[in-house]
């Protein structure tokens, strides 16, 4: 045991008692280069890994932070924001580096993240054109986060979850802010009504956030688990991009591979050659060709380097048809992969307590659409357009039959500081309907963004944009939506089952953390963040570390 679990920690085994695996440099292969994946990396060099490899399927490194720079700014298609200050790794990285310094008051926001800026004034314009009094929007807001608080409370508290509210955060929500409504003495029944409509465009933000299809299928029971970290959230004016650079900077060019795509991990190869010999005959051909330090003369695929007869414990078939033996290999893949592919991507197939985690927790597809203008036809003041369809009052779906795909758009952020982005309008959708959006073309996309603002502002003079910029998460095959949640019928310890590394049995006949799993999805509190996904990228390389402290610093 080590120290804290009972016992001192044993001094090092001599080298006639080491496994040969373990003897020389070991081999890890890292899948996917995002943050996840390059931390990973970053982590193991700094720590005397030389034998490291990142196969990145795409012609890019990143995952979902991808900056876009068009003229004079720069536009993020995927992560935006820096949620939190206070012992956020991606924070310190930024704020160490110089990335915040032209980051602007507004442009930090303080308390319960919101796809909106917290300075200025939200519009929330109707159907019909008009305006809502900003008294009613105010004392809606505050109903509304009186009841988002008692979301958490199910978790954090342990409160039960009655069946009415069919354990979930939409449901729940829905039906207790509709209740408070109708029971407001004081309100006219036009105000209600008002305020009855604006819980459905409170969902759709609220699905935006978590990259739900609809809250209805977020986990009431879970959703306090979330941890959000203290302190002001803020944008990196020269683009998030700047934070991967940062982490790839001092990773060798030989170590990252571009357009590498996996096929398939092919892990407990001991238990596998006693099934039969399937992979030696797939990588009969393939030669191991490792970078000076690695593996004695001679040891190529299948002729040593690994556990029990000489074998390597991991070998990676890539879509080019090379074949890469491994000791360990940190997959970090999206949910959206793992979900399409993971009874491809594995052999032999995940457990199926790691398969039924993949199932039950949930991803889906939050875009952005970036409208230009010439001109802005919104007032100084006005920090978002937010539409609010009276029709929907009475509610309680937020699904759309294919043709009326643009209702869950649920409004336009106002990017500023119009020095730095010009006239832009970042609007938001997710969902079913998001992969609507992303089948239709830009000109349609334009066509019908427009309408949307002339119909809810009331004004039909407002022109077409000028140009027109949007995500594509949802149909993208690297990634298959834009980040996770916690599923109607999932918990965090979900999250814990598909974090735990492969095979599961602590026998000494296997070699241990074959097949090690991160990304955001795999962080049980920072789920759905640039964070998360880092911090587990470094949790992963932590526990090779630790592994291997005994072959890189003899006598700790």
């Amino acid at each position: 045991k080590g120290a804290g679990e009972g016992g001192p920690c044993p001094g090092p085994l001599p080298l006639s008692r080491v496994p040969k695996w373990r003897r020389r440099q070991p081999r890890v292969v890292v899948i996917g280069a995002g943050l996840a994946g390059l931390a990973a990396a970053k982590a193991l060099l700094e720590h005397g890994f030389t034998d490291v490899l990142v196969l990145e399927a795409s012609d890019r490194i990143g995952g979902r932070v991808q900056s876009v720079k068009l003229e004079h700014a720069t536009f993020e298609l995927g992560a935006t924001w820096i949620h939190g200050s206070h012992g956020n790794p991606v924070y310190h990285l930024a704020e160490e580096n110089g990335l915040l310094e032209e980051t602007t008051d507004g442009e930090r926001s303080v308390g319960r993240i919101s796809l909106y800026s917290k300075n200025g004034v939200a519009y929330y314009l109707t159907n019909r054109g008009q305006r809502i009094p900003k008294d009613v929007v105010e004392e809606f807001s505050d109903l509304y986060n009186e009841v988002y608080n008692l979301t958490q409370e199910f978790f954090q508290r342990g409160k039960p979850v009655n069946a009415e509210s069919q354990n979930s955060v939409g449901v729940f929500t829905r039906e207790e802010v509709r209740n408070r409504i109708k029971a407001e003495p004081d309100d006219s029944e036009a105000t209600k009504r008002l305020k009855l409509a604006m819980i459905q465009q409170y969902l759709k933000v609220e699905s935006c956030e978590s990259s739900s299809h609809s809250m209805d299928e977020v986990s009431l029971s879970a959703f306090g688990e979330w941890t959000e970290i203290p302190g002001a959230h803020h944008v990196i004016p020269c683009g998030f991009m700047r934070i991967v650079e940062l982490l790839a900077q001092d990773i060798p060019d030989r170590v990252i591979q571009l357009g590498k795509a996996v096929r398939c991990v092919h892990w407990d190869r001991a238990a596998a050659r006693r099934r039969g010999p399937e992979i030696e005959q797939l990588a009969d051909h393939n030669k191991d060709t490792a970078e000076e330090g690695g593996e004695e003369p001679g040891e190529e695929l299948g002729q040593g380097g690994g556990e029990e007869g000489g074998q390597w414990p991991v070998a990676v078939e890539c879509e080019d048809c090379e074949v890469i033996p491994a000791d360990h290999v940190i997959v970090t893949v999206s949910l959206g992969v793992l979900k399409k592919h993971h009874s491809t991507l594995f052999r032999p197939a995940l457990p199926s307590e790691k398969a039924g985690a993949i199932r039950r927790l949930g991803i889906s597809t939050t875009d952005k659409i970036f409208l230009e203008f010439e001109e802005p036809f919104w007032g100084a003041e006005c920090n978002s357009l937010q539409f609010v369809w009276e029709d929907e009052a009475e509610s309680r779906s937020l699904t759309y039959p294919e043709e009326l795909w643009y209702r869950k758009i649920c409004g336009f952020d106002v990017l500023y500081p119009p020095e730095r982005y010009g006239y832009v309008l970042s609007g938001w959708i997710c969902g079913e309907e998001a992969l609507v959006m992303e089948r239709c073309d830009d000109e349609a996309v334009a066509e019908i963004c427009t309408e949307m603002l002339r119909k809810f502002t009331g004004n039909p003079d407002i022109p077409k944009p000028r140009r027109i910029l949007r995500s594509f998460w949802g149909s993208n095959p690297h990634f298959r939506g834009s980040y996770s949640y916690t599923q109607v019928g999932s918990s965090g310890a979900d999250v814990e089952r598909l974090a735990k590394p492969l095979p599961y049995t602590e026998s000494s006949k296997t070699a241990p953390m074959q097949v090690l799993f991160s990304g955001e999805a795999t962080h049980r509190k920072y789920y759905s963040t640039t964070h998360g996904a880092l911090l587990s990228g470094q949790r992963e390389a932590a526990r090779l570390i630790e592994m291997y402290q005994d072959f890189f610093h003899p006598g700790t």
